[in-house]
């Protein structure tokens, strides 16, 4: 199993930017799906954006394309989110992801990291 360890969170004004990162940790993971996803108070945990490991594709949520990026460094087993443009509704707990599975509607990670807090100022 893969073990994360995301960092990278703190307060921000709105328009400013922030970088995550999710340092891994464990077996090595060459064909491995790793996300980002959020959690806002009072809300069910979601989908932010994915990469796969290998060959670096992404996909993004609709809230997030266009100020949002993904990325891996493969020899520093990292991956991290680019986040500009925030806004106040960016506002949640990140949490990094590996081992993505898409199943009945949902998503499945066999490891999570243990959250990181960004909080967005209007």
């Amino acid at each position: 199993q893969v073990q994360l360890s995301d960092s990278g969170g703190g307060l921000v004004q709105a328009g400013g930017s922030l970088r995550l990162s999710c340092a891994a940790s464990g077996r090595t993971f060459s064909n491995n799906l790793m996300g980002w996803f959020r959690q806002a108070p009072g809300k069910e945990r979601e989908f932010v954006a994915r990469i796969w490991w290998s060959g670096g594709s992404t996909d993004y949520a609709d809230s997030v394309k266009g100020r949002f990026t993904i990325s891996r460094d493969k020899g520093k087993s990292t991956v991290y989110l680019q986040m500009n443009s925030l806004k106040p509704e960016d506002t949640a707990v990140y949490y990094c992801a590996a081992d993505l599975s898409w199943n009945g509607g949902r998503w499945y990670a066999n490891s999570w990291g243990q959250g990181t807090q960004v909080t967005v100022s209007s």
